[in-house]
């Protein structure tokens, strides 16, 4: 197959070809993309070359030469689902782009070539023909890509030469507003505060140093310096060396199994279709045990579906991906967006080590785990206060981090 070229205009159409892009310079073709006018979904039909010598997207994706029709109105089938943009890409798309038709067909093309994992879309078969959305901006166009946003939110114009330093489609997640940066030849997501009255983004980046010393691998992070006050740049876990790696998000993982969005459900997932060389699933069952136990203490109650993801080896394993999207949510809501254990979603430690088997965790080595992230999260108004963070940021986020509910937890656990 030959390589990416100027594609013509774009015209509304509901037929679109999806391409794996693990390498850049080859992409290969793995079939069509369908726009199911009754549910307002995508379906994906193979291409015979990728049922000779291709993979399974997703578990709801086998190899098969049918067309795969998505079970739920308004989603993609399987992996395709995780192509489209977020909802702050969605907006940009919108305000930008003005597409001629606003259906999900749309949203995937329009999200361009620097989507989250490795599937493209295209709008032909017989060569990569994706949006372009030219040169990433650099370190030092934050603060103009911080003005444009408030553009994009007051419904201003945005001149036509600067368009393309907004990227509409980077990440899983929300609508937080974001965008993609080229620091010294990798790309980053950098993402802004949406009005809060804290300075959010540098309180994420604290929290993810925070996770960091409780023993989770996190997504590098760097606080980044405005005109008033922060962004916060993230590495992308989903890019190495040059390469584009196949990602899940727990949300397309879980549907694909058929199972409940919830934390044992994905360590199940984990035990069954994890890396086992060197016992890696283990180890990343452990891990999401940790990284619950820390969302539960930090009162990170948006840790929801698509804030997990997963990377897919050669083999068709996976592994956790590095955790992100990790701040206290501030909301004091005492339940989580994914189910913890026996009480639903209850923001509980007990709730928590109900079901640690799951998670290949016997009682004592569960207990040991919740204590050592307890150690942690005790000192996070230290923590927060190294990083930068204000006194009055520290205040407002102790009325629910330090609240009762979550301060005798961490007590009874506390050595």
């Amino acid at each position: 197959m030959s390589l990416a070229r100027k594609p013509a205009a774009y015209k509304p159409t509901d037929q679109l070809y999806l391409w794996l892009v693990t390498q850049p310079a080859q992409p290969v073709l793995i079939g069509e993309l369908h726009l199911v006018r009754t549910t307002r979904g995508v379906s994906l039909r193979y291409a015979p070359e990728w049922l000779e010598r291709g993979f399974p997207l997703s578990e709801d994706l086998p190899l098969i030469g049918e067309e795969l029709l998505p079970t739920e109105p308004g989603i993609a089938i399987g992996a395709v689902d995780d192509a489209r943009p977020d909802r702050w890409g969605e907006r940009v798309i919108r305000f930008l782009d003005k597409p001629p038709r606003l259906s999900l067909l749309e949203y995937l093309y329009f999200a361009g070539d620097d989507r989250f994992g490795a599937l493209g879309v295209s709008t032909s078969a017989e060569a990569y023909q994706p949006r372009q959305l030219g040169p990433l901006p650099a370190l030092g166009d934050t603060d103009t890509i911080h003005e444009l946003i408030r553009k994009v939110q007051d419904n201003e114009p945005v001149p036509e030469s600067q368009k393309r330093l907004i990227s509409p489609g980077v990440t899983l997640g929300g609508a937080r507003p974001k965008a993609l940066l080229d620091i010294a030849g990798e790309q980053w997501v950098i993402k802004f505060s949406d009005g809060e009255p804290a300075d959010t983004p540098l309180i994420e980046h604290a929290t993810m140093l925070l996770a960091q010393n409780a023993n989770i691998r996190v997504a590098q992070t760097r606080a980044v310096r405005l005109t008033h006050g922060h962004a916060v740049a993230i590495k992308r876990f989903d890019r190495e060396r040059g390469a584009r790696l196949h990602c899940l998000s727990a949300s397309v993982a879980l549907r694909a199994a058929a199972e409940r969005f919830g934390y044992p459900e994905l360590a199940q997932l984990l035990r069954r279709r994890g890396v086992v060389e060197q016992d890696q699933n283990e180890r990343d069952m452990h891990e999401l045990f940790r990284r619950m136990v820390f969302n539960i203490l930090i009162d990170n109650t948006d840790d929801h579906e698509k804030n997990h993801a997963l990377i897919a080896t050669d083999a068709q394993q996976y592994r956790l991906s590095p955790a992100y999207d990790v701040l206290p949510s501030g909301q004091a809501l005492g339940f989580q967006q994914m189910r913890v254990g026996e009480d639903e979603a209850d923001s509980t430690l007990a709730n928590a080590l109900s079901m640690a088997p799951l998670f290949s965790l016997k009682k004592d080595a569960a207990i040991r785990q919740v204590r050592e992230v307890v150690a942690v999260v005790n000192d996070w108004q230290k923590y927060y206060a190294e990083c930068g963070v204000t006194r009055g940021d520290i205040a407002l986020y102790a009325e629910q981090i330090d609240r009762p509910f979550l301060l005798e937890q961490r007590q009874e656990f506390t050595s």
